[in-house]
């Protein structure tokens, strides 16, 4: 089940759900002019404002390509990555209020990194862990 939340005048929120951009590292992109990436980011943000545009989305963000990969039963292992293959690169994601998985999804195969090789994952965010019963989902904090 989604992650429920409440708005402010009470009501249910719509579920939640973040779409994972997969296969989104340079190597994805190395064969495009400087033109065709011009564009390519064009069709990204006018995606994204027209999703803004009707409520569906709640923010997206870029994420960098390096990183860090903690594990090891105390954390003793750390490996600069944060991915093994260029096809597990996560080049961001998007946030989702929408009604159901389906219409997350129907979202999700308009990307316009597809026909480049991205995959996008489209999860449910849940408010309890499905693993961990005591793990709660927990709203952002006001800053």
């Amino acid at each position: 089940m989604g992650l429920s939340a409440m708005t402010t005048n009470n009501t249910p929120a719509m579920p939640a759900f973040m779409l994972l951009f997969r296969n989104a590292g340079p190597e994805t992109h190395a064969h495009l002019s400087a033109d065709e990436k011009a564009a390519l980011a064009r069709q990204w943000n006018a995606w994204y404002d027209g999703l803004a545009a009707t409520g569906k989305v709640e923010h997206g963000q870029p994420l960098a390509l390096a990183g860090r990969v903690v594990s090891g039963p105390r954390g003793e292992r750390i490996v600069d990555g944060p991915y093994a293959e260029a096809k597990e690169v996560i080049g961001g994601y998007f946030l989702l209020r929408v009604a159901d998985l389906e219409e997350a999804t129907a979202i999700a195969q308009q990307c316009p990194g597809l026909p480049l090789g991205l995959t996008v994952e489209v999860r449910p965010l849940a408010a309890v862990s499905p693993v961990l019963d005591n793990v709660h989902g927990r709203p952002p904090r006001s800053r």
